[in-house]
């Protein structure tokens, strides 16, 4: 198991998300700016799970890509030039869904930042379950002030 870098709380120093919607648990690498892994462990009373779907409880896709989008965030928002801003979706392209995420499941969580201009960037995102992909996408990211109309 790896070391554990940041804990939730020190996660919500870095990003604005808080619960029920902060959805990574933990960074256990992280190369500011470059590339981050995260984990998510997906318990049995995730509040998705009330509607999605009570027989046969699955983790919705957009989430796992919200999860990624979370940790990608904290890869660049951890950059002394953003601290206190918020890092937006500018788009998804190319995801896949590959794997069922279900309850017990460890989720690994691994953003690499494959192009940034000032403010705008695109991370290469994959969530792996016991090293089976379950998702892949590029996420685009806009950071911006979080008091701002936009």
């Amino acid at each position: 198991m790896s070391e554990i870098l940041m804990n939730r709380e020190q996660i919500m120093e870095v990003i604005p998300h808080r619960d029920p919607f902060l959805l990574i648990d933990e960074i256990i690498e992280l190369e500011t700016g470059v590339r981050v892994k995260a984990r998510k462990h997906i318990r049995e009373d995730e509040f998705w799970f009330k509607g999605h779907f009570p027989a046969y409880p699955v983790t919705p896709g957009v989430l796992i890509i919200e999860m990624l989008a979370q940790a990608g965030a904290v890869c660049i928002l951890s950059k002394p030039e953003y601290k206190d801003r918020i890092a937006l979706f500018g788009g998804i392209d190319k995801a896949k869904f590959r794997k069922q995420v279900l309850p017990g499941d460890t989720l690994d969580l691994e953003v690499e930042i494959i192009r940034q201009r000032g403010p705008v960037g695109t991370g290469k995102a994959v969530a792996t379950v016991n090293g089976r992909r379950a998702v892949a996408c590029e996420i685009t990211f806009v950071v911006t002030d979080s008091n701002k109309d936009e």
